[in-house]
């Protein structure tokens, strides 16, 4: 703190004897040294404290700097999964559609044309025959041809087709 030499000490020393007297200064010296413990922790204190405002600004930063890290994390993950859901969405959102659409048409198809659509559709083996003739020999008429159509039955592709078990396929 000050640059004191050993001389000078001495110097100060030998002019306070004088002035103060050898049997005060014993007193005195405990006194100045008191003072100087006192001055030297209240210095100590000022800087531990001045440190550790440092130290909570700096820890304050690094916090703000996490919490930056941390939203921005939070919003990139956020995005990947709406992507990944949009990814996953849009092609099972494609397939349902197709899936309605096939089934509507399968139903329309199974359906014959002119006949009535809450009737059920003939089984996929078994097709109408045409009717026969009353007058053998004359040809059919139009009406008859109609009425005499087959319907055909789509089989439900939905449903997984049946594998035969062993014993049935060494039949």
């Amino acid at each position: 703190m000050f640059d004191v030499s050993f001389t000078e000490l001495m110097l100060i020393g030998v002019i306070a004897l004088i002035v103060i007297g050898p049997e005060r200064l014993p007193k005195v010296a405990r006194t100045i040294g008191h003072l100087l413990g006192r001055a030297q922790r209240y210095v100590n204190e000022v800087k531990t404290d001045i440190q550790k405002e440092i130290d909570i600004k700096e820890i304050g930063d690094i916090k703000h700097q996490m919490e930056d890290a941390a939203r921005s994390v939070q919003s990139s993950m956020s995005s990947s999964v709406d992507d990944l859901k949009a990814a996953v969405t849009q092609p099972t959102q494609a397939l349902k559609d197709s899936l309605a659409e096939a089934r509507q048409a399968l139903d329309i198809s199974a359906v014959a044309p002119g006949s009535d659509s809450t009737a059920p559709a003939a089984d996929s083996h078994t097709a109408e025959k045409p009717a026969a003739n009353p007058i053998p020999g004359t040809p059919a008429t139009p009406d008859s041809a109609a009425t005499a159509a087959p319907a055909v039955t789509i089989p439900d592709v939905t449903q997984p087709a049946r594998q035969p078990t062993p014993t049935e396929s060494s039949h």
